[in-house]
């Protein structure tokens, strides 16, 4: 059980008490579940249990009580994977757009997690817990791509390592609105919290490095097919990174909220945000040798390029 005091500074001034308290704690809390130690009377101010409409003062005490996380048992299911490369000591799937990576309070099955236990039995590194067995890195719910995990504990802080000093290679493709005037650029934006939205990230003063290279590998008439290569790995770093030049990412409803394309763009759709991660290279965790796997473009985004090149 972990306990909170926050002080209420001038910033949150005036603010309903389940609204400040989505950007006052680290790690940040979804509304619902603030709500809900709400509604449960974990959360005080100035001593008295408030509700979660109650609005703030500067200099009020917050009194925030956590309890204990719960172990979930996540169950093996039998989801088809497709697999880009595998060996006994690491498996590199292609994850569709739409499924989520690993299991949360409330979304504990249906994930890529679920799947790899099936697949790999008992044969996953638990280095990151019930949760995440054998998972390294993840990609958004709404991204498509390569992710790898790993099947013991050594290869889990092998490639742990490549991720922490940027050996591992990883190349995404993606649509975005919008046509850049250069052919290969690059964008070298710190990322952290976005401090209007807690949930989002956002290009601010004092975040962590973030460095994404970008190239137009096709102009389609109000937006462009783009291959971005990862120099770091930061959460929603190239919707972000594009969105911050003015080149949102198409289908990016949490990043794209200005005007939409017009003429033909009007008549195509995308599943989420237009991103897949296209290539994933890395240095083996026994042999040493360096592998490279490729993801095919997902069929919603090559038709939509294959489309605009006939105009």
């Amino acid at each position: 059980m972990q306990e909170y005091t926050i002080i209420v500074d001038d910033e949150y001034d005036g603010i309903r008490l389940d609204k400040a308290l989505t950007g006052l704690i680290e790690p940040v809390l979804s509304r619902s579940y603030i709500i809900k130690l709400i509604e449960d009377g974990n959360v005080a101010v100035d001593n008295k249990i408030r509700k979660k409409s109650y609005t703030l003062t500067e200099g009020n005490t917050i009194t925030l009580t956590l309890p204990d996380a719960t172990e979930y048992k996540i169950e093996p299911e039998n989801i088809p994977l497709d697999i880009l490369y595998e060996d006994d000591d690491v498996i590199v799937v292609n994850k569709p757009s739409g499924m989520v990576v690993h299991p949360a309070a409330g979304h504990l099955s249906g994930t890529l997690v679920n799947a790899l236990m099936y697949h790999c039995g008992d044969s996953l590194s638990g280095i990151n817990g019930i949760l995440r067995p054998g998972i390294v890195h993840r990609i958004d719910k709404d991204t498509s791509g390569s992710i790898i995990a790993c099947k013991n504990d050594a290869s889990h802080a092998s490639i742990a390592n490549q991720l922490k000093d940027h050996s591992l290679d990883r190349t995404y493709r993606a649509l975005c609105i919008g046509e850049p005037k250069e052919d290969e650029f690059t964008v070298n934006a710190p990322i952290g919290r976005d401090p209007k939205d807690r949930k989002k990230m956002a290009v601010v003063s004092g975040g962590k490095e973030a460095v994404t290279n970008v190239t137009v590998l096709a102009r389609l008439g109000g937006a462009s097919y783009i291959e971005c290569r990862l120099k770091t790995g930061r959460t929603h770093q190239i919707r972000v990174h594009m969105e911050s030049i003015g080149y949102p990412l198409i289908g990016d409803e949490v990043y794209n909220k200005g005007p939409k394309p017009t003429g033909i763009w009007t008549k195509l759709n995308s599943d989420g945000q237009a991103l897949h991660a296209y290539k994933l290279g890395f240095t083996h965790p026994t042999t040493n040798k360096r592998i490279l796997t490729v993801a095919p473009i997902p069929e919603y985004m090559a038709s939509v390029v294959e489309k605009f090149e006939q105009f």
